[in-house]
């Protein structure tokens, strides 16, 4: 995972109802990362996406080239402890 600033992706999604968590995780050893976030329903997962479209024009995030995600998988919450 990129070592530059992301932290505003996860500002650009608090709040949002319907997010109950985000994270960026990285392996220390390879410098992969991951990036997991816990919504209600696939709506509130559109308003992040939305949220951090916004928020990425604003700040000119995507006026220079930065590492993308290689992938996005979608999996429904079958049991869990909040």
């Amino acid at each position: 995972m990129p070592t530059d600033d992301r932290d505003w992706v996860i500002d650009a999604v608090a709040g949002i109802p319907g997010v109950r968590a985000t994270y960026h995780l990285l392996d220390p050893e390879t410098g992969n990362g991951l990036s997991v976030a816990i919504f209600d329903d696939e709506e509130a997962a559109q308003v992040a996406g939305a949220a951090i479209g916004r928020r990425a024009e604003e700040i000119g995030w995507n006026d220079q080239p930065h590492p993308r995600f290689i992938a996005e998988t979608f999996y429904q919450v079958l049991r869990g402890q909040p």
